[in-house]
Parts: C-alpha cells; structure tokens; sequence
C-alpha cells in the first residue's frame, strides 16, 4: 500500500534510515567520538551553561582566544530524541584555527517534550547566547547558526523566528547567517514512518513546525546543504525548502556534496579543503 509518493510502508521506512542507507556509518561515529574527546581535552570549555529552567536547558561553549569573535552555534541531531552539545564538540575542532567561538546547544528531548518545546528551547538559547556571548570573547553582533539533520531542521526553525516577537529585547537581525546540514524540513513523511514510533507527533505538530509551510522570517543568508549520496528523500526535503524559501524571498542556496552520505557530509567538516568547510567559511567571512 503507498503511504507516501511513491512509497509503501516499508519503502518510506528504508529513506529515513540514515545508518542502512550508509553501511560504514559506524566508521564516521568512531571518528567523532574521537575528536570530540580530544577537543573537550585540548580547548578551554565551559559546559553545561543553564539558559532555562528546563532539563537539557544548557550549552557548551569553546570560548575564542580572541574578544569580540565571530560566533558559530551549532544545534545537534539525532532524530530529536537523541545525543546532546557533546556529540558534535568536533565542529569547535573544525573552525578552531579561524579564532572563532563556538557554542553547542542542548536541548530538551522527544518524547518527553513536544516539538514545539524543543523549538522553543532553541530559540530562547539564541536569546542567551544573544545576551551573554560577549563574557566568552564571542561578537553578539556576529553570530551565524548551524545544524545537521534534527539540527538542521531547528537551525531552520531559528530562521523562521519572528525574534522581537518571541522576546522583545532581542533584534530581528539577531542571526547573520544560517547553514542547514541534511535537515527534515516537511514533517509529514517523518510522521509517516517508522521514527515517529518514538516521537509521537499528531498531524497538528508536523505542521506547525514544517518550515516548507512557514516564512523565513529572519533575513539572512541560507545555505541547504545535503549529502550527494543521501537518499532521494533527504534531497527532496532540501530541495523542497529551496524552492518555497527562494519564492517567499530568501536569500537561500543549495549545495548537494559530492560523495558524502548523512555522516560522512559532517566529518567533512572536519577537512579544510572541503565544500562544506568552505561553504561555512565562506557564510561567515572568515579565511
């Protein structure tokens, strides 16, 4: 029976699967876990920071040598019931040589929580981050967002953020630009297969937080960035959000990486001469 496209059931289930559709998966997690111990070893860390009053409420910040900095906030995936700040210490690793600050944001997770919870939580962290930044030699005027797959989608999120609305205080232009890594941006055939077992989302929630049905409200640049190699899904998804954003006026572009599957698209990160690394570098004006 199609549930989805062209899809039945077990067909939709197989394009949300990151780990059978990337047989050395395992390979890249053990390289991450490698660097993000070595990382937390070799910079100066101040982790856990509470910005809420909710469990998972916290970052982690590798604070830059220098004031005034520019600042990377990166938001982990994880199907958005899984892992946390310290599972991706290794993009601190990755633009450490740029001097700049970097800050990894936990939040709180499904099924305990909500989506909108977990939209929320980020947004207030951008607030405190916003706000607070400068005492870790970070620029509050400088701070770009980043996020891979359950990331990528809340890093989208952040962009459809009408910011004086949610907090008063902060400006409209708080973030400057927003790199989006292999993200879900339409909820529904996430709803429709087999990760919803855990997650619980009702139609109601997919489209309140589906940012192919919502305006990017903050105005500033856009990349979409997914794996050559990732399935059909996962590039229509990005694809998706392209097309409606570019319509709707952002400033948004597309980038498949050559050769890259879910994971091996972030360890890319890690090699200086990569697209990815480039691209991000690029999006925050540092050489």
């Amino acid at each position: 029976m199609i549930i989805y496209k062209e899809y039945d059931q077990q067909a939709l289930d197989l394009q949300y699967n990151n780990r059978a559709n990337a047989l050395d998966h395992e390979s890249h997690l053990q390289q991450w876990e490698l660097v993000n111990r070595q990382t937390e070893k070799k910079y100066t860390l101040h982790k856990n920071l509470v910005y809420g009053e909710l469990e998972r409420e916290s970052l982690d910040i590798f604070p830059s040598d220098l004031p005034n900095a520019k600042t990377l906030v990166f938001i982990h995936g994880g199907y958005w019931y899984k892992n946390g700040p310290f599972d991706v210490y290794l993009v601190a690793e990755a633009f450490r040589s740029y001097g700049i600050t970097t800050v990894l944001i936990g939040y709180p997770l499904m099924p305990d929580h909500p989506m909108e919870q977990l939209v929320a939580s980020c947004r207030k962290a951008i607030g405190w981050v916003f706000q607070n930044v400068s005492k870790h030699n970070g620029n509050p005027d400088e701070v770009y967002v980043a996020g891979h797959s359950a990331g990528g989608h809340l890093a989208a999120m952040m962009m459809a953020t009408n910011w004086p609305q949610f907090n008063s205080t902060l400006p409209s232009n708080i973030i400057k630009g927003v790199c989006a890594i292999s993200g879900l941006y339409n909820l529904l055939p996430v709803q429709l297969c087999y990760v919803n077992e855990i997650l619980k989302m009702d139609p109601a929630t997919v489209i309140r937080n589906s940012p192919v049905h919502l305006l990017p409200e903050t105005h500033c640049p856009l990349i979409l960035a997914v794996g050559g190699e990732e399935t059909a899904e996962y590039k229509a998804q990005t694809r998706e959000l392209f097309t409606v954003w570019k319509e709707k006026g952002a400033d948004v572009e597309m980038w498949e990486i050559e050769g890259t599957h879910h994971f091996s698209v972030l360890t890319a990160l890690l090699e200086q001469v990569s697209y990815l690394h480039l691209i991000l570098c690029r999006l925050m004006g540092i050489s």
